[in-house]
């Protein structure tokens, strides 16, 4: 429905912009086809019924504009770095074209992947995501938690941005111990929601390759 395809591409508007964000900033960005998916059942339930598949629709469509949008961040930065000149309009056609040739590549892609091996390869996130739109179709799911940490995140943002009641960096210098030493550490929600979802394991070898990079290596 057209209904169903608007807030699809309102959703992954939304999920792409905090998708580069997060890529040009700490390399890695997290899936959102379960919170849109959730965000879908809800703002549908509030403007009367939906089916299974105007929601499947909805998350499918806003989980694209997110891939392409980490696709983007994650190789157009190396553009720029070689020298490569990139305006909007180029921009816009090679973040179009790799949409399009993702998924003209999974159409012959599907049937050996998902039919065939189905039994073998679970698609954790997927099989999640459909057990999500199910349980929305009997009644059973609520997005009180997305909208909940959408709200704690952004009173976090306005009370530092604007009302400056804390910086962006708190850092302490090690003084004559160690010269020119310091311990810096950044208060953001978007840091501390992306560690949650990749678990204290991923947390910990991102924590162990930054110490190596800056205290080894440079």
């Amino acid at each position: 429905t057209l209904r169903a395809l608007a807030l699809g591409s309102m959703l992954g508007i939304a999920c792409a912009a905090s998708s580069v964000y997060l890529g040009l900033k700490v390399g890695l960005t997290v899936s959102a086809s379960i919170p849109i998916a959730v965000l879908s059942i809800t703002l549908f339930r509030k403007l009367g019924h939906s089916s299974i598949h105007e929601n499947n629709i909805v998350q499918t469509t806003g989980s694209a504009g997110e891939s392409i949008a980490a696709g983007v961040a994650f190789t157009l930065p190396s553009l720029l770095l070689m020298g490569f000149e990139l305006e909007l309009l180029k921009t816009t056609l090679i973040a179009l074209l790799g949409g399009a040739l993702g998924v003209l590549m999974m159409v012959p892609l599907r049937r050996g992947l998902i039919v065939r091996e189905k039994e073998r390869l679970p698609y954790p996130e997927g099989t999640a995501c459909a057990q999500v739109l199910l349980a929305g179709e009997k009644g059973g799911i609520s997005a009180r938690t997305v909208f909940a940490g959408l709200g704690a995140g952004g009173a976090f943002a306005l009370l530092g941005g604007l009302g400056r009641f804390w910086g962006d960096v708190a850092s302490w210098s090690f003084g004559r111990a160690l010269p020119g030493g310091s311990f810096a550490i950044e208060p953001n929600p978007a840091l501390l929601g992306v560690g949650y979802v990749l678990g204290l394991r991923v947390a910990l070898v991102m924590l162990a390759g930054g110490v190596l990079s800056y205290c080894v290596l440079i």
